[in-house]
């Protein structure tokens, strides 16, 4: 089994293979290119997301810049999905995002570790763990989420949490590590901020 082929297995592997280097190389300099679009070039954003990408949904927007190890070529949008300033992807494997998911400014997805052996360390070995991240979910300015966490539905991370254990659906975390700090519930269907009441008419449309 080559390095290529244990990049997406969870073996332990060398990264600094030329065979990788060079297609690695290949996506970096597209990104930079999608890096530097104006935003008055929507159309040219999207094409080159396209060509980046493994999976983009309709309606999908990654404001730059975008950072990603492998141009976003080991990502996976559905349909949707928005991600603020910064976003930094660590693609060595796949990172799965779900419909309608919004991620906030800062944010990084990391799927790749080393191990904590130093001997191994200093010799450059690496595996990688893919994420998985729910449908309608919302991650806040600054969170960061470990290799092979999965995120359930319709969950809220707090701003500024580290994600290193798997969250259900339907819960609001928070914290460094992350927790569960309550379901999400009745109480979010009346307010949207504080005492902020959210017009029931919202739900008919």
């Amino acid at each position: 089994m080559t390095n290529r082929d244990k990049m997406h297995t969870g073996d332990l592997y060398l990264p600094d293979d030329p065979a990788i280097e060079v297609e690695q190389k290949r996506y970096l300099d597209r990104l930079y290119d999608y890096n530097h679009t104006r935003p008055s070039e929507p159309a040219k954003q999207q094409e080159i997301l396209h060509e980046l990408f493994a999976d983009l949904g309709e309606n999908c927007y990654v404001e730059p810049p975008f950072h990603a190890n492998f141009g976003g070529h080991h990502v996976h949008f559905g349909v949707n999905v928005y991600a603020n300033f910064n976003l930094t992807m660590v693609d060595d494997t796949h990172i799965y995002v779900g419909d309608h998911t919004m991620i906030g400014p800062n944010v990084t997805l990391a799927t790749a570790g080393h191990p904590i052996n130093a001997e191994l360390r200093s010799r450059n070995y690496q595996y990688n763990m893919p994420i998985h991240i729910g449908r309608n979910c919302w991650l806040g300015a600054g969170v960061i989420v470990l290799p092979g966490i999965t995120i359930g539905d319709n969950v809220v991370v707090g701003a500024g949490s580290i994600v290193t254990k798997d969250l259900p659906d339907n819960v609001v975390a928070v914290g460094d590590p992350c927790h569960v700090l309550r379901p999400v519930n009745a109480h979010d269907r009346e307010f949207y901020f504080k005492d902020r009441r959210i017009d029931p008419d919202l739900f008919e449309k």
